[in-house]
């Protein structure tokens, strides 16, 4: 089956509104008789009914009762492997709190009945996973949930990846048997459900409606004895169409003796439905059929207990109808969608409808219809109510049945007008979940790029050397610089480009029309007499005794001049902002012109001045950064650096 949005094993072809449920116990799976299979099946059976039965007695469902029934080996719509299991639905409608009812109760039994393991979902999926999806792992999405989701001894479980692949049913089963403590959920996901469904049942009970309203005797009667077709009555009415709003404006079943002795008719009764029923008869407006007792509208309390009551009528008019017609002739709502689907499958091959042909396709489709079991089993749920109707309403009765007893007081519907309240908390409780989980998500995130930045930093720390800074430095000064600028001591990724620069310059000065100067130029130099190029070679005949006079006068020249520069600075604090080299044991401090002026430390004071101008660019670019990136160097970042 394909796969549904989110979290899905569904077929999109399931009801919408409607949650499913199996329930598969341990002993399905060894090997034993069909007759002992089903014998178990059927007491296990009787024991979850008798077991739910106080928790849903109380409650007035929405649309159809929690319910189970025996799926044979054959497969079902919950499965595709034929394996024998108890299985439901619930349609839930619009009322949400009918399906986490549900869900309460499918945990409850998985609690009082441990040897067996549930499935649920419904036309969303996995919703159960939805519900807990800030809280489960990583490899959990819609592809892998298949077969891995089970409600087992009051817990949640998934099957874990890593020990089933791709998992059938039968072999996740299998596993939650032999390794169930290897599939429990985390304390998060299952805490996330439990306070999903923490004030079940208490809350489901606190959910139903008692009103008082005025109805026809007939209607007083039914509900006196079946009080839960009141769900089908509201559902009657509020799906009607044309077709059942004629059958509305006759009443014949609920209203034959109104005609007459209408006041007589109308009783007082005390009903009981859900807030969901409640609101879908209130915010509807209906017009009474022509004949039906209304008290005057100056009686507010009366009229509003009248209307209220001509609603539930007409509902249950429409419902016993439309039923009652399904089991006459085997049409109604599921005979339309099949022949819908008839036609949209081309089976009238465009015929004209109401042709020879045409006739005799629409036989055989409704012949096939009525012998299929698909047939079978809607009319008997469908045509069930009709037959109770029947029965109590073939009892005696009377208003009087109804007069005299004391009805208490409706119930405060404030909050059908206060429900805005209700929905902000309910968002405001999603706002802290989703905020707590991307503050998590974000932490974590945090303290792994904390842990990457600390690692690389020590690693910075201990892989680098300040003496880099300074051999760089020396390499960039001894460089040649050209017209192409300063040279990098490390190449930057792109190749070199040779030039010859003589050849270069020559090809300047031609295109600027230099060459006819420059020749002159030599000309003139080499006819002048005063020139240098003019050389007496006998001030040279002795080449040793010029050298040894040359460097004389260096030497003479330096001295003179590093004792003119350190009187220059001897009275400044130009001093005092280097550092100076200080000596080392067993070693005589040098001699110079000036003692107190001593030698100063080259390579530290460079390093130093470079690693303050970087410290005070506070991480940002800046001129040491953009020197010492030229050169290949990166420094770590100060480890108390505040941020």
């Amino acid at each position: 089956m394909e796969s549904s949005p989110f979290f899905s094993e569904t077929s999109s072809r399931l009801p919408d509104d409607t949650v499913f449920f199996s329930i598969f116990p341990d002993s399905s799976l060894s090997v034993t008789g069909i007759s002992e299979t089903s014998a178990s099946l059927q007491s296990l059976h009787l024991q979850i009914i008798d077991f739910v039965s106080p928790f849903t007695s109380p409650y007035i469902w929405q649309h159809e009762p929690f319910s189970l029934s025996i799926a044979p080996s054959s497969s079902c719509a919950c499965t595709d492997t034929p394996t024998p299991h108890l299985h439901g639905k619930l349609k839930y409608g619009d009322n949400l709190e009918d399906e986490w009812f549900a869900v309460f109760l499918l945990f409850r039994i998985s609690a009082a009945f441990p040897s067996n393991s549930i499935r649920v979902w419904d036309t969303d999926g996995e919703f159960l996973l939805i519900e807990a999806a800030f809280h489960l792992p990583r490899w959990v999405n819609p592809e892998t949930s298949r077969n891995r989701v089970f409600i087992r001894g009051g817990d949640l479980h998934i099957v874990p990846r890593s020990r089933l692949l791709d998992p059938s049913l039968i072999a996740s089963l299998r596993f939650l048997i032999e390794r169930s403590h290897e599939s429990i959920a985390s304390d998060s996901v299952q805490s996330a459900l439990k306070t999903r469904i923490l004030d079940y049942p208490e809350r489901a009970w606190r959910y139903m409606h008692r009103v008082r309203v005025r109805v026809p005797v007939s209607v007083a009667q039914v509900i006196k004895h079946e009080p839960f077709l009141i769900s089908l009555a509201v559902e009657g009415f509020y799906d009607r169409d044309v077709d059942s709003m004629k059958h509305a404006a006759k009443m014949t079943k609920f209203l034959s003796k109104g005609r007459e002795e209408e006041e007589e008719e109308i009783v007082l009764v005390l009903v009981k439905m859900s807030r969901a029923m409640y609101g879908q008869l209130v915010q509807q407006k209906f017009q009474a059929p022509n004949g039906y007792p209304m008290p005057s509208i100056n009686d507010r309390d009366a009229y509003i207990e009248a209307e209220l009551g001509m609603k539930i009528a007409c509902g249950f008019e429409m419902m016993y109808q439309n039923r009652k017609k399904v089991e006459e002739d085997g049409k109604g709502i599921s005979w339309s969608k099949y022949k819908d689907n008839l036609e949209k499958n081309g089976y009238f091959e465009g015929l004209v409808s109401g042709s020879k042909e045409y006739k005799r396709l629409m036989e055989n489709a409704e012949e096939y219809y009525q012998k299929s079991s698909s047939f079978s089993r809607t009319r008997d749920i469908m045509s069930a109510p009709v037959r109770r109707i029947d029965e109590i309403l073939a009892l005696p009765y009377s208003e009087d049945d109804f007069k005299g007893q004391e009805v208490p007081a409706s119930d405060n519907d404030s909050w059908l007008y206060d429900g805005e309240d209700e929905l902000n908390s309910v968002l405001q409780e999603r706002q802290k979940e989703m905020e707590f989980y991307n503050a998590k998500k974000e932490r974590k995130q945090k303290a792994k790029e904390k842990q990457e930045a600390g690692s690389s930093s020590d690693a910075n720390v201990n892989n680098f050397d300040l003496g880099d800074i300074s051999k760089s430095i020396q390499q960039f000064i001894n460089k040649v610089s050209s017209y192409e600028g300063a040279e990098a001591p490390k190449t930057r990724g792109s190749d070199e480009v040779n030039i010859d620069a003589d050849r270069f310059m020559k090809d300047i000065e031609a295109m600027l029309g230099m060459k006819g100067h420059h020749e002159q130029a030599d000309d003139d130099s080499d006819g002048s007499e005063g020139s240098s190029m003019d050389m007496d070679f006998d001030d040279f005949e002795d080449d040793s005794e010029g050298e040894e006079s040359d460097e004389d006068t260096k030497e003479s020249f330096m001295e003179s001049y590093s004792g003119a520069m350190s009187e220059e600075l001897k009275n400044s604090t130009l001093d005092k902002s280097f550092e100076h080299v200080e000596p080392k044991e067993n070693e005589e401090p040098s001699k110079s012109l000036d003692e107190e002026f001593t030698p100063i430390d080259a390579d530290f004071n460079l390093v130093k001045n470079l690693l303050e101008s970087y410290s005070s660019q506070q991480g940002l670019p800046g001129p040491a950064s953009n020197l010492l990136g030229l050169m290949g160097l990166q420094i770590p970042k100060d480890s108390d650096e505040k941020k």
